[in-house]
C-alpha cells in the first residue's frame, strides 16, 4: 500500500502479472494472486478485459491507513535518531530542513502539491 501512497504507482500503469509479481517478490503465487484480487476489491487496482491489470486513480487516503503508515516511519526515524545520539530537537530541525528542500524541489520543477 505504501507505493500506491507514496506515488511511486501511477494512475494508468501498468501492474505487473501475478506470476511476475511472485517472482519478484519471491512470494506464492497464490499469495500473490491474494495480494492483486485485495488491491482490485480496494480500488488501488482495476482489470481491463483482454488488457490487464493497472493502478487506479487513487481513492482518497484514509485518514488511518495515512496515519498507520506515517507512525511505522516515524518509529524507524526516531529510534536511527536515538541510535546516532541525536536529541529531539536534531531530529526536528533535520526534519525540518528534509521538508524545505523538497518543497523547495518542487517549486522548482513548477508542483504546488503539499
Amino acid at each position: 500500500m505504501r507505493a500506491f501512497v507514496s506515488g511511486e504507482y501511477r494512475p494508468g500503469q501498468p501492474f505487473p502479472s501475478v506470476r511476475a509479481l511472485a517472482a519478484d517478490l519471491k512470494i506464492n503465487p497464490n499469495t500473490a494472486h491474494k495480494v492483486v484480487q485485495h488491491l482490485i476489491q480496494e480500488r488501488w487496482l482495476e482489470v481491463r478485459p483482454g488488457i490487464g491489470t493497472f493502478v487506479a486513480s487513487p481513492p482518497e487516503a484514509r485518514a488511518t491507513d495515512r496515519a498507520r503508515l506515517l507512525n511505522g516511519e516515524v518509529e524507524q526515524l526516531v529510534v536511527e535518531a536515538k541510535r546516532l545520539g541525536l536529541s529531539s530537537g536534531e531530529l526536528i530541525e533535520a526534519i525540518t530542513a528534509g521538508w524545505n528542500k523538497l518543497e523547495g524541489d518542487r517549486e522548482a520543477a513548477g508542483d504546488d502539491r503539499d
